[in-house]
């Protein structure tokens, strides 16, 4: 059985509709997709809908955005209520501050670059969040840079001249807020150093004591020896061991399937969360 737990649709940075996605999750071969789009669920009743015509299984959830001590930490939450408040009310409030993020962002970047805000929006369509990679998206369509990893590179990048911070909460909160609401919390590419600051181990035990089911540690941004950290990590704490794609459509160049979650991995998953599976 083959099992990806982390991609994104338009709902947030990936390049396709739920269902365009959940279509492609069956071309690549996949019995199991997750649908994890970023502080938000909005594309989750249109990949339920598409799942059983592809004939493939989808686990609803989403990647929570939260800091610890002073790191961006993601945690991706699994078949969760979405209308429990304890969750929802941190993921409207992450996406407002991210919509208000973005739009500091282009103000400072236009000072220097040819971009406006609806640049931007039209590349960001029906995104219920939106993000550094919609303006990102907007730089490539005017010819500033040749794709989103450019961008990424220095113009959106964390320590770069125009970046903002956007609201999150404390990883430890998110992790209780994410098992209020019934989700299962696997933190989401830990040691993806290549990005920025990663956190300690301390952060591990504390987000273990705070209920975190797991740690992502198959992703493409891991090298073996952070895979091999990780893996001691999990064995420590008791953690559930996941791999994932990360897949954005064509906003990056990771592919469906590249990396799998074990199928007694999900089913635990499974017996944890609260959202059915929706049956292929």
């Amino acid at each position: 059985m083959r099992i990806d737990l982390h991609t994104h649709s338009r709902a947030s940075d990936g390049t396709q509709t739920p269902t365009e996605l959940v279509t492609a999750a069956r071309d690549a071969g996949l019995d199991v997709v997750a649908l994890t789009d970023h502080d938000t669920t909005a594309g989750w009743d249109e990949a339920a809908a598409a799942a059983p015509v592809a004939g493939v299984a989808l686990v609803r959830g989403t990647e929570v955005s939260a800091r610890s001590h002073g790191v961006s930490v993601h945690l991706l939450s699994y078949l969760q209520d979405p209308a429990h408040p304890a969750l929802a009310g941190e993921l409207a409030r992450a996406r407002d501050s991210r919509v208000h993020r973005a739009r500091s962002i282009v103000e400072r970047m236009a000072r220097d670059v040819p971009i406006t805000w609806q640049d931007v929006q039209e590349q960001a369509r029906d995104a219920v969040v939106v993000g550094r990679p919609h303006i990102a998206d907007a730089l490539v369509a005017l010819g500033v840079v040749p794709d989103r990893d450019a961008a990424f590179a220095h113009l959106l990048a964390s320590s770069g001249p125009y970046h903002v911070d956007h609201y999150a909460p404390d990883a430890p909160a998110a992790v209780a807020a994410i098992r209020a609401s019934g989700g299962v919390p696997v933190f989401a590419h830990p040691a993806a150093d290549a990005r920025g600051r990663i956190v300690p181990d301390r952060v591990f035990d504390e987000l273990a004591e705070a209920g975190l089911a797991g740690l992502e540690v198959f992703h493409r941004d891991h090298s073996a020896e952070q895979r091999e950290r990780l893996l001691r990590l999990a064995d420590r704490l008791g953690l559930l061991v996941t791999g994932s794609s990360d897949y954005h459509g064509d906003g990056k160049a990771n592919r469906l399937g590249e990396n799998l979650t074990r199928p007694e991995v999900l089913d635990e998953i499974v017996r944890q969360g609260t959202t059915e599976v929706v049956a292929a």
